[in-house]
């Protein structure tokens, strides 16, 4: 078939699919990312193009920009009851988020809450978690209640959903009286699509701005803080014992990176789930290099030396340094700063103004290094963290495991580096001979089951997902034991861990290097992605995330359909910051030297 009758036909479709209903969020979904498809294939192609089909792309271009009348509370069919196009979630994917494909789980949690149910998702850190409450917050319409203790996380979480074109915004004790007002007269007006609250925020203020709401969905995020017998109970959550019996029939989803049975099944009593529909996702992640030694072993080195080296041997990249104490975060951050190092200590002892600026300038790059406690991690979303090292041992497996999931969340690989000594399993003691006998007990057994952990020699992610009720085969290649390798080595040789190119929704795969003109590409994108994200005063990851800009400097697109083919990049983004991207690519091209075996390549393509 000739290429301009399939533009026609393309056309002809799209002007078929409006015609379904062009109230319908699912419809302007797919008719946008189509539109923009097609109107990146005219700028590079306009030849393919004829008058009649240039004018009705232009007609529903100007359709698209009228927001559809919503007829009156009391008319409204709940549109979490329809039947929806099984295709529906993957082209909300592909149309918002720039992805061809779901991760294992997400399109079984999407689904059931599509039809109506009750769920339970237990999906490690990176899985992608989010992404089943938003794209049915964009398919069912009404408004998305998201319940999260991260109330520093918020305003990223909506500038977020704000950058790929969904319409969100958060209720928390952070906003202004008349600020507040503004959005609750949104909410009630239809106009957002997500609204981020704090669980103790619903027996307060934004509990009583929800009345009068159209929610469709209730996804509480870490769920496992409901649970006693969780690593991280939270009081607050049992304030949310009683959203089925105050919200009705809404489904409500919850999810969690970290839960043993024991823990889902006190998830689902607490909130009263109604037959909820379960998925458990696998807790392996092979992005993920585990490394453990021993402190004062006569072969590992002093440890903030070693620590120095790891730093140092991943320059310009974002780290996490966990330590058991707030003076040892102090004393870490300074002694790294002293090397040169842009680091800062972040602990519960700081003053909140004090902790905010540090945990802003982790998020825009400006540090490269956190020396944190255990307060620090779960109020951020940054997806291109490249290592965390553990200075002491954490309390638990179950805590270790969250706090290692905090790097590589792009699927990137990554490195996580455990030191240990039992003298880590007498300070823990120490701290909890306060506790009642039962809690002190139960706090005895989880650190001695972590020492064993660090002190065992055979597969780490084997022994980490048999914990959480999994057996898998040894990883293989990403952990120290596997692998036979030795990071202190390599980073006390000077060897560079250079990022991995590979391809696709969720790059995973640990072992695969790039040329070093790939290399050079991906630090260039880099760069631009932190002058515009600055510009917009927007965390970088924001922008783009490492991955896409990993498989840019792979794919190399040279127009805006190529652009569009890379995962991560949707219609929203495309329109915002490709132009910016695609200049960087044209710039790298002219600057390259052209040797013989290159002028035999084809012309247009950078590199």
């Amino acid at each position: 078939m000739e290429p301009a009758l399939d533009v026609a036909t393309a056309v002809d479709d799209l002007r078929a699919t409006w015609a379904r209903g062009d109230a319908d969020p699912a419809v302007r979904t797919l008719v946008t990312a189509r539109l923009a498809t097609l109107r990146a294939l005219w700028r590079d192609r306009p030849d393919l193009f004829s008058p009649e089909s240039v004018g009705v792309l232009r007609t529903l271009a100007d359709a698209l920009r009228i927001t559809p009348r919503v007829p009156p509370r009391g008319l409204m069919q709940p549109a979490r009851r329809a039947r929806f196009d099984g295709g529906a979630p993957r082209d909300v994917l592909k149309a918002i988020f720039g992805y061809d494909a779901f991760r294992p789980g997400q399109q079984e949690i999407i689904d059931a809450v599509l039809a109506g149910r009750d769920c339970v998702g237990v999906m490690p850190t990176g899985a992608g978690k989010s992404l089943t409450y938003q794209i049915p917050a964009r398919i069912l319409g009404g408004t998305t209640l998201v319940i999260s203790p991260l109330i520093a996380l918020m305003k990223d979480q909506v500038d977020a959903m704000t950058a790929v074109g969904l319409r969100a915004t958060f209720l928390n004790s952070t906003v202004a009286p008349e600020e507040r007002r503004a959005r609750v007269e949104g909410l009630r007006a239809g106009a957002y699509e997500l609204v981020y609250a704090a669980p103790e925020g619903l027996e307060a203020s934004a509990g009583g701005a929800l009345d009068g709401v159209d929610l469709a969905l209730i996804a509480v995020d870490e769920a496992h803080c409901i649970s006693q017998w969780g690593h991280d109970f939270r009081p607050a959550y049992r304030n949310l014992a009683g959203l089925k019996r105050r919200f009705g029939d809404v489904p409500v989803l919850a999810l969690t990176a970290t839960a043993t049975g024991e823990v889902t099944d006190d998830i689902v009593r607490q909130l009263a789930l109604a037959a909820p529909a379960h998925f458990r996702g696998s807790f392996f992640r092979e992005n993920l290099r585990l490394c453990a030694y021993r402190k004062g072993d006569g072969a590992v080195p002093e440890v903030r030396k070693a620590i120095l080296g790891l730093v140092r041997a991943r320059e310009g990249e974002s780290g996490i340094i966990y330590c058991l104490s707030r003076k040892s975060t102090e004393a870490t951050a300074d002694f790294l700063r002293q090397k040169g190092v842009r680091a800062l200590a972040y602990h519960a002892g700081m003053e909140a103004e004090a902790r905010t600026r540090a945990q802003d300038a982790f998020r825009r790059d400006e540090v490269d290094v956190i020396a944190a406690t255990i307060a620090f991690g779960m109020g951020i979303d940054k997806p291109d963290i490249r290592y965390v090292i553990h200075r002491d041992m954490p309390r638990s497996i179950e805590g270790y495991y969250q706090e290692v999931g905090r790097a590589g969340r792009d699927g990137a690989p990554s490195d996580c580096v455990l030191f240990y000594s039992w003298a880590d399993v007498i300070a823990y003691d120490r701290f909890a001979d306060s506790s009642e006998p039962e809690v002190a007990a139960r706090h005895q057994r989880l650190v001695r089951e972590m020492f064993r952990f660090s002190e065992g020699a055979g597969c780490r992610h084997q022994a980490v997902v048999r914990h959480f009720g999994e057996n898998i085969a040894p990883c293989g290649a990403s952990c120290d034991a596997c692998a036979k390798s030795d990071v202190l080595a390599q980073a006390s040789a000077g060897a560079a861990r250079r990022p991995s190119l590979a391809p696709g929704a969720a790059p995973s795969s640990a072992g695969h290097a790039p040329d070093a003109r790939d290399g050079e590409i991906f630090l260039r994108l880099k760069a631009l992605r932190r002058r515009l994200a600055d510009a917009a005063g927007l965390p970088a990851y924001i922008v783009f995330s490492d991955a896409t800009l990993l498989a840019m400097a792979r794919m190399r697109p040279r127009s805006e359909t190529e652009l569009l083919a890379v995962p991560g990049v949707g219609p929203r983004k495309l329109a915002q910051w490709g132009g910016e991207f695609l200049r960087a690519f044209e710039e790298a091209a002219s600057a390259r030297p052209t040797g013989p075996a290159e002028s035999a390549q084809p012309t247009g393509r950078v590199g």
